[in-house]
């Protein structure tokens, strides 16, 4: 195996990573659903947007429960996206074009059609097969009540455990088809360091690990109590070891690992980023920070300051696959994130939003490290209202309807606005339905309208690229008016956002490289406007 060199072995410092969820992305066989193929016909499209790696939602077998975080079998491709061979093109093809793959893991649960739960169901209590899994007898005079209390993490009012025909119950944090996979038996770990390389040798050049924080759990399984530390379940010590082993064999292929990681305490993530562990992990502070100043500032110093001891980057992601979209968010009363408070029916000013998604795409490019780009991000793709029969997602279920679900940032992209579905596939209608006026975002209008987010993403991403001064490094902060950011990248790179009720002065400039919006007459930055100036 040939060693990279230093700048090439370090990519993923300071890289753009575009997250592609397959079944919304491009639809290559007309058949409603996104593929492979559909990727593929696209990677010309990526490669001009200027990205340097495409992180794919699971493309495994499954029975989509859960929008494939339910998984059957790691070394199959569902036939509804294709097949491995078709995975080994694309990686393939996307590298030789600048672009590397990203896959998922997800290491808390499979899917109960995985052929080591259909062996634990039919095996009986009692039985080795159980033993992979979290299995136990009810309480309660006949173990009709569950083994414990804990929360599921898609409802807090939601059962964690289901009882099977047999009598005894397993743990399931997600949905009741997601069983937990037990990560004290060693089979466990020895299967998922098998499917790890299984992938980077097909030429994959990293992982993005599911629900990091979630894997061990107490053996006792005691219910949950809030506050008490260790928690039974979330962030436990003995994680450390596993991913330690998943990072030597990373190493054997100089693959890189980033961990979707939440924790309140800085000093507990960062420990997920110790030169022998993960690589990166995302920033949720972030991604779930209002639209205010102050707040996002304190999110960045905070996010830099809890990298700084273990010398990782940090990562930057304003929207993914399980949160509202960037320009309805931004357009809300209420700019932060938070699953508790989803509703249907919350108002958004779809104008505001965009022009603060602008600003925000130009503040994220801007800081130091990698970034994430949600697949429609870069069209200001707006959260779609899903009809009530076609919701699909099993957080609006679990929560008993109150929840509108994951659904209306999935919906399939728009490509070509006079082709039937957007041209997202040119036959049956998409899984998702496309609401009316969705072919007004598509990219093939975008492509030609110089003030289109396409082509500031496109911009901005160019710029990145080719400036040294952007990516991985230091950042300082330039003095500033109430309510505006302003920092300085090196070598003589500023980033400027005004969020103050009025327009600002720029600082002094040589060169003024790329806004998300026109100066006023004056030539001073309106609000919610960012820019990025030579200095």
């Amino acid at each position: 195996m040939a060693v990279p060199s230093p700048t090439e072995a370090s990519w993923w410092r300071s890289a753009a990573i575009y997250q592609v969820y397959v079944r919304s992305f491009s639809d290559g066989d007309g058949d409603g659903t996104g593929d492979l193929a559909g990727v593929r016909a696209k990677l010309p499209y990526l490669a001009e947007l200027g990205v340097d790696a495409l992180w794919f939602s699971p493309w495994y077998l499954s029975p989509m429960v859960d929008g494939g975080y339910d998984v059957t079998d790691y070394r199959v491709i569902d036939p509804a996206f294709g097949t491995v061979a078709e995975a080994e093109k694309l990686i393939a093809e996307a590298r030789a074009l600048g672009i590397r793959t990203i896959v998922d893991i997800v290491p808390n649960h499979v899917s109960d059609q995985h052929a080591w739960f259909k062996a634990a169901l039919a095996a009986g209590p009692g039985a080795p097969e159980r033993e992979l899994f979290h299995f136990r007898p009810g309480r309660g005079a006949h173990g009709e009540l569950p083994p414990n209390d804990w929360p599921s993490q898609f409802s807090a009012t939601a059962s964690t455990w289901t009882r099977v025909e047999d009598g005894e119950w397993y743990l399931h944090l997600f949905a009741p088809e997601q069983p937990d996979l037990n990560w004290a038996h060693p089979a466990v770990r020895q299967e998922h360091e098998d499917v790890l390389r299984f992938w980077f040798e097909r030429g994959v050049a990293g992982v993005r690990i599911d629900s990091a924080a979630l894997p061990a759990k107490d053996p006792a399984l005691p219910d949950f109590t809030e506050g008490v530390d260790p928690h039974p379940f979330i962030d436990r010590d003995e994680l450390h070891d596993i991913y330690r082993s998943w990072r030597a064999v990373a190493d054997e292929y100089a693959g890189v690992f980033v961990g979707e990681v939440w924790l309140p305490d800085a000093e507990r993530f960062a420990r997920y980023l110790r030169p022998d562990e993960m690589h990166t992990a995302f920033n949720f502070s972030f991604l779930s920070c209002p639209w205010d100043p102050a707040k996002l500032r304190t999110s960045i110093e905070a996010t830099l300051a809890e990298h700084a001891p273990v010398g990782a980057p940090a990562t930057w992601v304003l929207c993914n696959h399980d949160v509202t979209r960037t320009v309805t968010r931004y357009g809300r009363d209420d700019t932060g994130f938070d699953f508790t408070t989803k509703a249907f029916g919350t108002p958004t000013d779809l104008e505001l939003g965009t022009r603060r998604a602008r600003a925000a795409a130009l503040l994220t490019l801007a800081l130091p490290g990698a970034v994430y780009i949600y697949q429609g991000d870069e069209l200001g793709l707006p959260e779609a209202d899903i009809p009530l029969d076609r919701i699909q997602d099993p957080m609006h279920f679990r929560s008993g309807g109150t929840d509108p679900g994951r659904d209306g940032c999935r919906v399939p992209l728009p490509w070509t606005a006079a082709e039937p579905h957007a041209g997202f596939g040119s036959m049956t209608a998409p899984w998702l339905p496309q609401p009316e006026g969705w072919p007004s975002y598509a990219a093939d209008l975008q492509a030609t309208d110089p003030g289109s987010m396409l082509t500031l993403y496109r911009a901005a991403l160019r710029l990145r690229r080719i400036e040294p001064g952007f990516g991985d490094g230091p950042l300082t902060w330039l003095p500033s008016a109430d309510g505006v950011l302003a920092f300085v990248r090196e070598p003589g790179l500023a980033c400027v956002v005004n969020l103050a009720p009025g327009p600002c002065e720029l600082p002094a400039h040589t060169r003024l490289l790329l806004a998300s919006g026109p100066l006023d007459e004056a030539g001073r930055l309106p609000q919610d406007t960012a820019v990025w100036l030579r200095v």
